[in-house]
């Protein structure tokens, strides 16, 4: 059974093989270990994982600016796709967004990635 978890740094090297996993996610030096334990550190609560038991099948980063949400890596794996899954843990993160006054949000696509695009 699917469970959302709001992501902490243990979850990186999962996350990492996630992204590396999935056509369409560039990792890039922003997303080491270090950058990513600032970002979550800097909006916490706002990040989260999708758990099938133990292994992570989705994550959402999201953080804001004080204006603005930012949504970035919005990854499913392939096999879970069509299932919700995306949504669920965009409206999560929108969710916990406006709970602190942010009512609009920019999510990050790369305007080669198909998939993400239709979405």
């Amino acid at each position: 059974m699917m469970k959302i978890a709001e992501m902490a740094i243990n979850h990186y090297d999962d996350v990492l093989d996630l992204m590396q996993q999935v056509p369409g996610v560039s990792v890039r030096s922003a997303d080491s270990k270090e950058a990513t334990a600032r970002y979550l550190e800097r909006n916490r609560g706002l990040s989260f994982v999708a758990l099938d038991g133990d292994r992570i099948i989705a994550c959402a980063m999201c953080g804001h600016d004080g204006r603005r949400g930012y949504l970035q890596h919005v990854i499913v794996l392939p096999e879970y796709r069509n299932r919700g899954i995306a949504s669920a843990l965009v409206e999560r993160c929108l969710s916990e967004l406006e709970s602190i006054g942010i009512f609009k949000t920019h999510i990050d696509v790369f305007v080669d990635n198909d998939l993400a695009n239709e979405y």
